[in-house]
């Protein structure tokens, strides 16, 4: 099939002898949306796949591969796995053809030199082992880890229920959670064991037993936030527009200009935090990931999770009245909460928030990621979060090899003239509540000016 000067609906039939060849033009109608809601297609290296029938069945969730549908996939493709030449045979089945000769190594809105420059970079950093995993680093990660678990309960058994032991027991177990998390994370990612395999079952593990949570849930969040950062109703992180917040500034006047209020969101900076630190945990995701599993019949992430219920009651009930029980899990999700909260959305409240605009992967991350500057705490208390923008373009990297890569991201962004933003931390908690209040009067002003 020659290429078309006009798209055309023609469904092909997977795995044809004669490749088919397509155009740009032709890929990006088969987005499932619009006329072809049930006619998904994406590119990988020139590969023009159809997933209309597989993307409920893809492993790491339906939403993220389908939120490429229609697009260049090629980056995505490889930031989120890691043996990509095993996945490849999967995806055997789902070939339909390949791009026309003629046509460029790119959609046409992006920019191809900087496309290939970062594929070359994506060689480069897998040459130097920067994918390659320290055991040693994570095995001195969970041990400090389980230590910190351990002593919130011996203090308590050795210093009685007082307010002052149960307060330090508080917060030695809220520091073993929220490390217990960014372990989780690093497990998700699958960069701590070059297994995937491996990496799951631990995942299970660490998030499910040592933290109540279910891994089923995070991927299903998690790789849609790293897929499309910051876009509108790709990015789950950004659900809370226009619920209880109206974030970023084009969204903010688009929703003014429509005259939609739920919540007085020029004074969203305020009670923010009422809404945000204290209340995500223990108000809405202790709740709700209960929910998700039962709904999509995730058994055995509920029974890992249960185990967690089962050992925290059952080891403090030895040493504490049942309501006092509950007060230190409830004083343990709430603490939780502000540190997550804080942490989590630093990197990416006060960037851009818009609705996708289908941009080369380098771009996508640098201007709905920042990162806040080294130190040996700022790295410990966010898991390397700090690190945000080297998290996002290569996610499946350990978290150990971030510095090291940053000079290359930032000769990339200099070469291209793409801001490179870091900053202090409290600097980057205080530009959450900044980005709040400048999208709140924007949205303020065009509710009752248009």
């Amino acid at each position: 099939m020659p290429p078309q000067s006009e798209p055309t609906q023609v469904k092909p039939e997977p795995g044809a002898s004669v490749p088919q060849l397509f155009t740009w033009e032709e890929i990006a109608i088969h987005s499932g949306h619009g006329s072809s809601k049930q006619d998904q297609w994406l590119v990988i290296n020139r590969k023009v796949y159809d997933i209309s029938n597989f993307y409920r069945k893809h492993p790491g969730g339906s939403r993220v591969i389908s939120h490429f549908a229609g697009q260049d996939a090629t980056e995505a493709f490889s930031a989120f796995h890691k043996n990509e030449a095993l996945v490849k045979k999967y995806l055997s089945s789902l070939l339909i053809g390949e791009l026309a000769p003629d046509q460029p190594c790119c959609e046409p809105n992006k920019n191809e030199s900087l496309l290939k420059d970062f594929r070359d970079l994506y060689v480069t950093v897998k040459k130097m082992g920067l994918m390659n995993s320290n055991y040693v680093f994570f095995a001195l990660m969970f041990l400090h880890i389980i230590l910190l678990d351990i002593a919130a309960w011996i203090i308590i058994y050795y210093f009685g229920i007082s307010w002052t032991p149960f307060i330090f027991s508080v917060m030695a177990f809220v520091v073993a959670q929220i490390q217990y998390g960014w372990l989780q994370h690093d497990l998700g990612h699958i960069s701590v064991f070059q297994s995937a395999k491996w990496n799951r079952w631990f995942h299970l593990v660490v998030m499910g037993h040592l933290q109540g949570g279910p891994p089923s849930w995070w991927n299903h969040m998690h790789n849609q936030h790293h897929a499309k950062p910051n876009c509108y109703r790709k990015d789950p992180d950004l659900n809370m527009h226009p619920i209880l917040f109206s974030l970023g500034k084009p969204l903010s006047w688009e929703l003014g200009k429509m005259k939609k209020k739920s919540l007085p969101y020029n004074h969203q900076h305020k009670y923010f935090f009422i809404l945000g630190p204290p209340a995500l945990v223990p108000f809405y995701l202790q709740w709700y990931i209960f929910y998700f599993v039962v709904q999509r019949k995730q058994w055995v992430d509920l029974a890992w999770m249960v185990t967690f219920y089962i050992r925290f009651f059952l080891t403090y009930s030895f040493l504490l009245e049942l309501k006092s029980v509950f007060a230190l899990f409830f004083m343990l999700r709430v603490i939780e909460s502000h540190w997550f909260v804080w942490v989590t959305q630093m990197n990416h409240i006060p960037m851009n928030i818009d609705y996708d605009k289908n941009a080369e992967w380098f771009s996508t991350q640098l201007q709905a990621t920042c990162n806040v500057h080294q130190s040996f705490f700022n790295d410990w208390f966010s898991g390397h979060l700090n690190f945000q923008i080297e998290h996002h373009l290569f996610p499946t990297m350990p978290r150990h090899n971030f510095w090291k890569v940053t000079p290359l991201v930032k000769s990339m962004c200099t070469k291209y003239g793409i801001e490179y933003q870091s900053k202090p931390l409290l600097t980057a908690f205080a530009d959450i509540v900044y980005s709040l209040k400048d999208s709140g009067e924007l949205w303020l002003d065009a509710y009752t000016h248009h």
